[in-house]
């Protein structure tokens, strides 16, 4: 079978499970889990009738593109006048206090489960696993019984976490490649880190609020069609992503700012804006989980033991939800909200474009059974995440 078998099996599964996406909503069957699990029955551990060859660099691509676009959606959802509140509230705690004590604790826990791999590697993992993703878990920042604040916080979290991510992900990688040597010299890494941290917010609020406000003059004088107000999403998100890369800043953050500070005031173009930029996320993220099943997980499957089941285990309960319960302390939730914020940091396309860069880089030999542990987590996180998403914010309305 040739690649165009996918393509075809892709775009009926896109059709058969959008005729059924509102009950899917109401369900424990979320896209996602959907995707993956076809993907795994027509797979050489299923049926096997498609054969891909997968191009590492495209998948890359791809998968950048689509977390490029779901941040600046998600992003651009957030009421900006709460933002201040919001921010020096639970995302503060989650990503100064959480997100560090998530990545020291998955760092330890693979340095007992790991002894084979040096330090770097195993600080790697656990910084491509400590991002979250929201997409996942979908029917909670959608539900109208997650309260606002909840689902806010888990958004903003998941928006800023897979760009803080990784400046120290390709400090680890850079050491790794160099043998130890790229952490010597003039603190160019600390440099490094700092703007990315710094020019990508400030990249993204420029190209957000003044493309924002560029739409609004344009429509107002009725020179922009509405065709064009849906592709501003995939054009603001590119481009806050790009200059922020050029200027040695983190495209992600810079996407995410571009969505937060979106300038255009018309209600009716925001929603277009978001609509489109929401579906084309919604579609490559379905494609990535797709070949995550088809062609990822029959590739590493063989490197799945004990230590692997293990890791990623904990990576999804207790390394999350211990620092978070842990972040949250003095903060006004109850004990139930607390743990619902601990359990929904599922692990996506953040991960995956993260592996993807380390494949890249240092290619895969030797790196085996960390790639594994990785390709598990997700695949745990898909169906644990989803299946666990609407009764969980369900029971919001008993406490």
């Amino acid at each position: 079978m040739h690649n165009h078998v996918a393509l075809i099996v892709v775009a009926l599964l896109i059709l058969i499970f959008g005729l059924f996406s509102n009950l899917s909503e109401r369900s424990p069957i979320s896209g996602p889990m959907f995707f993956v699990g076809i993907g795994l029955l027509m797979g050489p551990l299923g049926i096997n009738v498609i054969e891909v060859h997968l191009n590492t660099e495209v998948v890359k691509i791809l998968a950048e593109l689509t977390l490029i676009i779901i941040l600046f959606v998600d992003a651009s959802l957030i009421r900006f006048s709460k933002l201040g509140t919001i921010l020096a509230g639970i995302p503060a705690r989650l990503l100064l206090i959480g997100l560090p004590l998530t990545m020291i604790s998955g760092t330890l826990v693979a340095y007992l489960l790991f002894p084979g791999y040096n330090i770097w590697a195993l600080a790697m993992l656990a910084l491509i696993l400590s991002p979250t993703d929201a997409a996942l878990g979908q029917a909670v920042v959608k539900s109208d019984r997650v309260p606002e604040r909840i689902k806010e916080s888990i958004s903003i979290e998941s928006g800023l976490n897979d760009g803080i991510a990784l400046p120290p992900i390709l400090l680890c990688i850079a050491v790794i490649a160099s043998g130890g040597s790229a952490i010597t010299g003039d603190g160019h890494w600390l440099k490094f880190m700092a703007m990315q941290l710094i020019i990508g917010p400030i990249a993204g609020t420029l190209i957000g609020h003044v493309g924002g406000r560029a739409i609004d003059y344009a429509t107002n004088r009725n020179w922009m069609g509405s065709i064009f107000h849906q592709l501003a999403a995939i054009s603001l998100a590119i481009l806050a992503y790009s200059c922020a890369e050029i200027f040695h800043g983190n495209g992600f953050i810079a996407a995410f700012f571009a969505g937060l500070m979106l300038g255009t005031k018309i209600h009716v173009v925001r929603e277009r804006v978001q609509e489109f930029g929401e579906a084309q996320g919604q579609l490559f993220s379905l494609i990535i989980f797709f070949l995550l099943g088809l062609a990822a997980v029959p590739a590493v499957y063989t490197y799945w033991d004990q230590s692997t089941i293990v890791y990623a285990i904990l990576s999804l309960t207790a390394i999350r939800i211990i620092p978070v319960m842990l972040a949250l302390i003095g903060a006004e939730l109850n004990l139930y909200s607390k743990i619902f914020i601990g359990w929904f940091g599922p692990r996506g396309i953040a991960s995956i474009l993260y592996m993807l860069i380390v494949i890249s880089d240092l290619g895969v030999s030797g790196y085996e059974q960390l790639v594994s542990v990785i390709v598990l987590t997700v695949l745990i996180s898909t169906f644990a995440h989803g299946l666990s998403a609407v009764s969980m914010s369900k029971q919001f309305s008993n406490h």
